[in-house]
């Protein structure tokens, strides 16, 4: 019989075998690495950035491409993660052309994905400046000047400039700045925020003046804001400023003459020393509501909304006088005699 040889070497076979074994192993290292890679590619997405904590932000330059925004991130310690997870992250949420420059927080807890969200979105980091209601024009530019983060443009322009430059032709700022709180953002100046100031006032008494009561003894809204401005100063008591609100206008309507210390302070500039003197409600100046009829020239203070409500809508009565009672409230007296025995009640006999 034929003998029959098996044709395949088994060198040969062995060495296919290991060569096969050899590329499943390398697939399969493959596979493992590339797995390994997106689960750490996951983690990174959403795990906290390292770098972020209380009050850190980050300052995106206007025109920066992605790659510098994220070689940012890595000078400023924000983030240690490989550019490539940030490149991949771009494009799985399609933002890596569309970043907004600008301020953005970096809050405990924030990932890589919201941090590009944020970016993409433009949320910026808002600040917060509040004029407070009663604030002179002087006082509110020294605020302005203080508040870190805001471009300063205003320090050396006078007052009479600035006025102009925010559109009130008189050249007399005081009064026309609405006291709220104010959003801005890194970049912007300090002459924007009081422009949206200017602006809110101016609305809010247009809208005000237009529904006055008909009682209402004013001829323009400029004579509301000066009075409001005065009862603003008169008295910290919401529910008080339409009754001394209603004191002035009668005071007016009767042609007397205000007598508020408010307006003379105001008259003294430096020269008050924190006390009115007799010699101070003598000494004429165009302020002094003692030695001059009818309202001031200007406002003595930034009135708030409610201040002016208040006097476009003053309570009825016929008190023409009032009195501290050194408690933070007033009494209030529809005649001299009255009010002299206020007087003698509440200031000339207080307890010390």
């Amino acid at each position: 019989m034929p003998t029959f040889r098996n044709p395949l070497n088994p060198h040969a076979v062995r060495g296919g075998a290991a060569m096969r074994l050899l590329i499943l192993l390398v697939l399969l290292m493959i596979v493992g690495v590339a797995v390994a890679t997106w689960l750490d590619y996951r983690r990174f997405t959403e795990s906290p950035l390292p770098g972020a904590h209380a009050d850190a932000t980050i300052d995106i330059a206007r025109g920066a491409r992605y790659r510098d925004i994220v070689r940012q991130l890595r000078r400023e310690r924000v983030s240690r993660a490989a550019p490539l997870y940030w490149r991949l992250l771009g494009r799985e949420l399609g933002v890596a052309g569309r970043l907004h420059a600008g301020e953005y927080a970096l809050p405990p807890g924030i990932t890589p994905r919201e941090l590009l969200r944020r970016m993409a979105a433009g949320e910026v980091v808002q600040h917060r400046f509040t004029i407070v209601d009663g604030w002179t024009f002087r006082q509110l530019r020294l605020a302005l000047a203080a508040e870190a983060g805001l471009v300063q443009t205003l320090p050396g322009a006078s007052d009479e400039d600035i006025a102009r430059r925010v559109g009130i032709d008189d050249g007399k700022p005081e009064g026309w700045f609405l006291p709220e709180t104010y959003a801005w953002v890194k970049g912007e100046s300090d002459f924007d925020v009081l422009k949206r100031a200017r602006a809110s006032m101016q609305k809010t008494l247009d809208k005000l003046w237009a529904a006055r009561g008909a009682d209402v003894n004013l001829d323009a809204p400029y004579q509301a804001l000066t009075l409001a401005s005065i009862v603003e100063k008169e008295t910290a008591q919401p529910n008080e400023r339409p009754l001394i609100a209603g004191v002035f206008l009668r005071r007016l309507k009767f042609r007397m003459r205000l007598q508020t210390d408010p307006t003379v302070i105001y008259g003294l500039g430096d020269a008050y020393d924190g006390t009115i003197h007799r010699r101070d409600l003598d000494t004429d100046t165009p302020y002094n509501t003692y030695t001059r009829d009818g309202l001031p020239p200007t406002p003595i203070a930034l009135p708030g909304a409610v201040a002016i409500e208040a006097v476009l809508h003053p309570t009825a009565g016929d008190a023409l006088y009032f009195v501290a009672r050194g408690d933070g409230s007033h009494e209030f007296s529809p005649t001299l005699d009255a009010h002299n025995r206020a007087v003698q009640k509440y200031q000339l006999h207080r307890n010390p």
